[in-house]
């Protein structure tokens, strides 16, 4: 998604997941985020694209995409502790109105991000 977004640019990069396949219809689509320091991958090999994503792995995708930007917000959502690796991008998603957390008011970070989360977090980190 973040790829199509940008343009579907190429990629000058090695393909360092070895279940990442060149055939596969997302190759391009990884190595360019892989390229871009969206994504690490699960392990210096491993991408596990089949895997799921959860709430604080799609902000913080979509946050390294931005190019990390800092934040002046200040995160109140009482499952975001100030040392976790997305605290920073919660902290820009919520100043920029890509997310208002759920209804229980709580992020729900390790909540598995579903399709029309996703969609609705790319909607609004392109048009913020």
């Amino acid at each position: 998604c973040l790829w199509r977004v940008a343009g579907e640019p190429e990629v000058d990069v090695e393909n360092p997941f070895v279940d990442v396949p060149a055939d596969a219809f997302y190759y391009t689509a990884v190595l360019w985020a892989y390229e871009n320091g969206i994504t690490t991958g699960i392990d210096d090999t491993h991408f596990n694209p089949y895997g799921d994503c959860n709430r604080a792995q799609v902000i913080t995708f979509l946050w390294r995409a931005e190019g990390e930007p800092t934040s002046g917000a200040e995160v109140t959502f009482p499952d975001v502790p100030a040392n976790a690796f997305y605290y920073n991008a919660v902290a820009w998603a919520v100043e920029n109105g890509i997310t208002t957390g759920l209804d229980n008011g709580t992020f729900g970070p390790l909540e598995i991000c579903n399709r029309a989360q996703v969609v609705t977090f790319l909607y609004r980190a392109d048009n913020d």
